[in-house]
């Protein structure tokens, strides 16, 4: 099963947190928001990831499974 990451850029108030937690998969832009260049989160990622999501204060990060 895979899982992916997608962040809802309404939810999302720019914390920066999910970076600080998964920089291996997350930047920011210009203005502190979250870019996931690659959603697909491997396999070793995944204990991070949701971790990540976890912290997030405006539950705007999401994994999904696929």
């Amino acid at each position: 099963m895979s899982r992916r990451l997608r962040v809802n850029p309404i939810a999302c108030e720019g914390h920066g947190l999910c970076v600080e937690l998964l920089p291996e998969l997350i930047r920011l832009d210009d203005w502190g928001y979250p870019i996931l260049d690659d959603a697909a989160v491997p396999p070793e990622l995944v204990g991070l990831a949701r971790r990540a999501v976890d912290a997030c204060p405006t539950l705007a990060l999401i994994l999904d499974d696929e």
